[in-house]
Formats: C-alpha cells, structure tokens, sequence
C-alpha cells in the first residue's frame, strides 16, 4: 500500500476527538477540549506500546525530562498511540511513566485526524500512528516535529530532547546519578544522603554479594562501594563524592 504524504498541522487546531480510557481500573472518557483547552500541552505519538523504540527511549525520556518540561510552562505530557485501552493502561504501569498521560487511539480517529495514520501491514500491527511530538497552545498546534517518511521507523526529531530545546532552549537536563551499594553499608548510607541534600535523584542498584566483587570490578575498576556515576562519569567511592560535591557546591 502506497503510505499517504504525512500532513504538517501547525497552526490549525487539534480534532476534536473523545478518547475512552481506563482509569483505576473502569471505563471512563475524556475529550480534546479537557486535554488542550487553556493549557500549553506537549503531545507525542509513536506506533505502539510495548515496541522496542518506544518503551527503551522514547516514552522513558519524556517522563524523565517532564519535571523540566513543567518548570518551562507546559501544563502536561500526553502519548498518543493506536492501540486499545487496556493495552496503553498495562504499558504504563510497566513503565512507571506517572509524568506522561497515555492516551489509547484505538480507532485512530485522533491519529487520522491528524493526517498521520500510517498502514504497517508488512509488521503485522495494522494501522498505527506515525512517530511525531508536538507542541499544542489552547487547542492551536503551534509546532509539530514529524518523522521523516522513509523506511523503517525514524526515530530522529519526535524525541524529548529536541522539544525540550523548542521550548525552552537554555532548559538545563537534570543529571543522571547512578550509585552502586550493598546492603548494610555505612558509607553508602552516607553517601546517598550527601547526593539527596545536594538534590541529586539518584538511582541505587544495590548488588548481592555473590557477584559483588565481580561487578563492582568490571563496571568501575573498583574493590568497594559505594560507586557513583554521574553522567556516565564515574566520580567513586565515598572520599570522591565527597569532594566532588564540595567542588559541585
């Protein structure tokens, strides 16, 4: 089937569509107007819940940057994809993704709507949504990111980064902490409590002792924890952080 050209909506208003969604468990509805109205609304949609681009990267890094999204003025998050409510509703608790509002197309009518229904027979999914983001002001589309048409799935200006960047270019990412531990260690206990007063969000991954050495060794040539990453740097063990976040100061 020969793919429609994708249609670029920016400064018409988004289709006036009601969506049936499951909330804690029923039925419920919501409409376009309670989505955008009087509100600045960044909405992405991608070809399906749980496919590998969209649950490794694209929906993670929005609900991680939604925080800084919000202090820059934008009133919510949504992800638009065709598929059923129960689908979108067991994709998010998966994902942990409590800053984005996932909303099931399920008939595509948003999606073709928006001029960005596409036919991915030759996957076996049907008709599903173009990849795209974009920027909605009080139901006015004001800017709109849309993969290019080519093969496969182009994954290159729908993500969160490059929006962040439209709305706010001087927007500062928060910095990614991961601090390695074992259970009932004093300095990791210090450690993590140096990070939170210096507000850093952390990840902790704690590792049992029957591979604690080994891992500890291959991931930061290291013989104790706690180790800690930032940025994919590694700062290290307790005398590290603590300078680092003297200097950090």
């Amino acid at each position: 089937m020969t793919q429609p050209a994708l249609q670029d909506r920016t400064g018409q208003r988004v289709p006036d569509v009601s969506f049936r969604i499951r909330r804690d468990g029923d039925w419920a509805s919501v409409t376009t107007d309670e989505i955008f109205a009087g509100r600045r609304v960044v909405v992405f949609s991608l070809p399906g819940a749980f496919t590998p681009t969209c649950s490794s990267t694209h929906l993670p890094r929005f609900n991680e940057l939604a925080p800084v999204f919000k202090a820059h003025g934008i009133d919510a998050i949504v992800c638009v994809s065709v598929n059923d409510p129960f689908v979108m509703e067991a994709w998010a608790k998966d994902q942990e993704a409590d800053n984005v509002v996932l909303l099931p197309d399920g008939n595509g009518e948003f999606t073709r709507r928006m001029g960005m229904l596409v036919d991915k027979s030759d996957l076996n999914f049907g008709l599903r949504s173009w990849r795209y983001s974009m920027l909605v002001r009080d139901r006015k589309i004001e800017k709109m990111f849309i993969e290019p048409q080519e093969p496969g799935d182009p994954f290159k200006v729908s993500d969160a980064d490059t929006m962040l960047d439209y709305v706010s270019p001087t927007a500062r990412r928060p910095d990614r902490v991961a601090i390695l531990t074992r259970e009932g260690c004093g300095f990791c206990a210090k450690a993590k409590q140096q990070l939170t007063v210096a507000g850093y969000d952390y990840v902790e991954i704690p590792l049992p002792h029957t591979i604690r050495s080994r891992a500890i060794g291959a991931i930061a040539d290291a013989a104790t924890v706690p180790q800690v990453f930032i940025n994919g740097r590694l700062i290290g063990g307790s005398a590290e952080i603590e300078a680092y976040l003297r200097e950090a100061a």
